[in-house]
């Protein structure tokens, strides 16, 4: 997938471009999780998984 679609997923939708870039493993639970408990450090996460 594209790198810069990517990253502008890893704002709107960071797990969904945290599965894109690494499937469906522990990074992705971990953004979630993340994700889930403040939007920002899983933002942050999936840009270090996309980048």
């Amino acid at each position: 997938m594209d790198p810069v679609t990517l990253i502008v997923l890893s704002f709107l939708l960071p797990p969904l471009a945290v599965y894109l870039a690494a499937g469906f493993g522990d990074a992705f639970w971990l953004n979630l999780l993340l994700t889930l408990m403040g939007y920002v450090p899983g933002i942050i996460h999936a840009l270090i998984v996309v980048i």
